[in-house]
């Protein structure tokens, strides 16, 4: 079976095949680095880490491209509240998007273009779509797409442009000439700082957000690629001005396949700074460990609302310690990817089919129950490196089993010994109690005829 992938633009699931056999070009909308990031940029992070993995494990050369928004008015307002520069504001949060990101086990991408290094590509772009009568410019100094002249808008939202206008609580804005319209240029303002001025053909000023994806990804992948991914909240207007500047400007098809990520919910509402339940990724980790955050969400397929309370993260810390438990059980051999051995095979078709991880993760626990059956080395490897494809079961067991348990190791281990000698003695009293004791600090003893170990009870 090949791979088929669920295209937003076709709203069809497709059988895959990149423009250059063997090589995928993956572009990922990324940060806009004004704060720190939150659990939603991390249900985004996790998804596209997992389809790169899947596209490279799949025998593909990937090159994969997420970007970073560096200038944008939040940018602007942050940094003057912060009375600092709007490169030491970005600076300084895009190296805690990278600590992050590294702690959810994201492999880097291979290119991470930050927009200001790409502004003459952009003004190359706007150039192209004046040059077309698609773009004009405005009494206000701004230089604004004309969306009713682009024949296209709407394919990727699947909306007329009389429904999308019906459906926009825009007013028509000074210079523009619909709504709809948006800017590609934005002219400088007195108030803003002068790093944030740029000269150009339509005068100092910096550009609109949706035209530098559009300069990034066609400079570092092509006018034509494979994958433009993001998250569903980025659909409309984000990726579908995307589409139309362009294929605009080129006058070729933008991305033959458009991924989109679902929503991250707290208690069934979306995530919103707005209702007060807005977590960064940060303030998660203080909680859980960071392998048990990322199997939350791989667990789930990346295009269903994910439902985040503690409970569902205490419960897949308790799903990901039966995988563990396996692995400490027998120690896996090391054993390479053979997409012929049967458990494989079923794992393979789970993310063939649209990078199904639910169904993968499933045969992850049905591979568990077999080492535990059989305690078998090879099946142990296999798990192992199965679990790897998704970015898991990469730790020492014992150490994710132990971790998140208060004291000290070497002092845990006496009182081990000491209740082993209790029950040598017939002191099962003395036994007992050191056992609850040890039970209350979250540490649970686990007798076996080669001993007793110790795991935490989260």
């Amino acid at each position: 079976m090949s791979l088929r992938i669920y295209n937003t633009l076709s709203r069809a699931v497709e059988e895959f095949r990149p423009l250059e056999a063997g090589h995928a070009r993956l572009y990922v909308c990324g940060m806009t680095v004004y704060d720190l990031c939150h659990l939603g940029h991390a249900r985004s992070m996790v998804a596209f880490d997992v389809v790169q993995r899947w596209l490279k494990a799949s025998g593909l050369r990937v090159t994969y491209v997420r970007n970073i928004t560096d200038i944008d008015d939040k940018i602007i307002r942050r940094a003057v509240e912060n009375g600092e520069s709007i490169r030491s504001l970005t600076d300084r949060m895009i190296d805690a998007l990278h600590e992050d990101a590294d702690a959810l086990g994201i492999q880097r991408p291979d290119f991470e273009p930050r927009a200001t290094d790409y502004v003459p590509q952009m003004l190359s772009m706007i150039g192209q779509l004046e040059h077309k009568g698609l773009a004009y410019r405005a009494g206000d100094g701004d230089v604004n797409f004309a969306v009713r002249k682009f024949p296209g808008y709407g394919k990727l939202s699947g909306k007329s442009l009389d429904e999308l206008h019906a459906g926009e609580r825009v007013a028509v804005l000074d210079g523009k000439d619909d709504p709809l319209d948006f800017v590609l240029w934005k002219s400088a303002k007195a108030s803003e700082p002068e790093e944030v001025k740029w000269d150009s053909p339509f005068g100092k000023g910096r550009p609109g957000w949706h035209i530098e994806c559009s300069a990034m990804s066609c400079e570092l992948l092509g006018e034509t690629f494979d994958i433009h991914g993001g998250g569903a909240d980025l659909q409309f207007p984000h990726h579908e001005n995307e589409i139309a500047q362009s294929e605009g400007a080129n006058g070729k098809p933008f991305a033959r396949t458009w991924m989109h990520n679902g929503f991250i919910n707290v208690d069934n509402e979306k995530m919103s700074k707005s209702l007060g339940n807005f977590f960064t990724i940060r303030e998660v980790l203080k909680a859980f460990d960071a392998e048990t955050v990322r199997f939350f969400v791989v667990r789930s397929h990346y295009r269903s609302p994910l439902n985040y309370s503690d409970v569902h993260l205490n419960d897949a810390r308790g799903a990901l310690k039966r995988l563990y438990t396996a692995l400490d059980l027998v120690a896996p051999t090391d054993v390479g990817l053979d997409w012929t051995q049967p458990w494989a095979v079923r794992f393979k078709a789970a993310m063939d089919e649209d990078f199904g991880t639910p169904d993968a993760v499933a045969v992850l626990f049905e591979l568990a129950s077999e080492v535990n059956r059989t305690r078998s080395p090879e099946l142990a490897g296999l798990l192992k490196v199965l679990g790897g494809v998704l970015g898991l079961l990469q730790d020492e067991p014992r150490r994710f089993l132990q971790s998140g348990a208060g004291g000290d190791e070497t002092e845990i281990q006496a009182q081990i010994e000491a209740r082993a000698a209790a029950k040598k003695a017939k002191n099962f009293t003395e036994a007992d109690r050191i056992r609850n004791e040890l039970l209350a600090r979250g540490i649970v003893l686990k007798d076996s005829a080669s001993g007793t170990t110790w795991e935490a009870a989260q």
